[in-house]
């Protein structure tokens, strides 16, 4: 899952959702360096990130996919799935998409001194470009990934990646719309116990 989707399944609790920006940056086991609340989210940022992985209906749609798209299909998803929440907003949530979206925004900043170097600096980028909002448009998914695979050693996969993906766009939205559901009872069960 990418950003928009780990901060819906982590609102409205603060230490989550900064666990769930921070997630993407903490690496090896959790310690006590975290608030007890960014331990909870980097938990369950990760947890969210293996149920998706292990999926049977993501798995089965990464085969579906051209081949050339197929080593490249956990980000390429992660980023269209983004992008398929923001259309069906209204199925998944009662608050409206930019009040949630300001919410998010103002919820990082106040706690972004907890957050790490390279957090902090995707929170930036976040708040000055909106991502969130951007989301609502298809090309937002090529041109997130095209900026991922400037950072691949050996040359960015995703330069032209629009012509391959799109022809796939309604397989994902089905797998989207197929799992989603399921993520979100996973993602509350998580919490239960976090």
């Amino acid at each position: 899952m990418n950003f928009l989707a780990h901060f819906h399944l982590a609102w409205p609790e603060e230490g989550l959702l900064a666990g769930a920006l921070e997630g993407d940056y903490y690496k090896g086991p959790i310690g006590t360096d975290l608030s007890p609340e960014m331990q909870a989210g980097v938990r369950l940022h990760r947890a969210i990130d293996g149920f998706t992985d292990a999926h049977p209906r993501l798995l089965a749609l990464r085969r579906q996919l051209p081949t050339e798209l197929r080593r490249y299909a956990g980000i390429l998803c992660d980023l269209s799935f983004d992008h398929f929440l923001c259309q069906h907003w209204a199925r998944f949530s009662d608050t409206e998409a930019e009040d949630f979206n300001a919410a998010v925004y103002a919820t990082l900043q106040s706690r972004r001194l907890e957050l790490s170097a390279g957090a902090q600096n995707m929170l930036a980028r976040l708040v000055d470009h909106d991502i969130l909002r951007l989301y609502q448009d298809w090309d937002t998914v090529a041109a997130s990934a095209e900026r991922i695979g400037q950072r691949f050693r050996r040359g960015n996969p995703f330069i032209g990646i629009e012509r391959q993906l799109t022809p796939a766009r309604s397989q994902l939205e089905s797998a989207f719309l197929d799992f989603y559901p399921e993520l979100a009872a996973f993602s509350r069960q998580q919490r239960a116990v976090l």
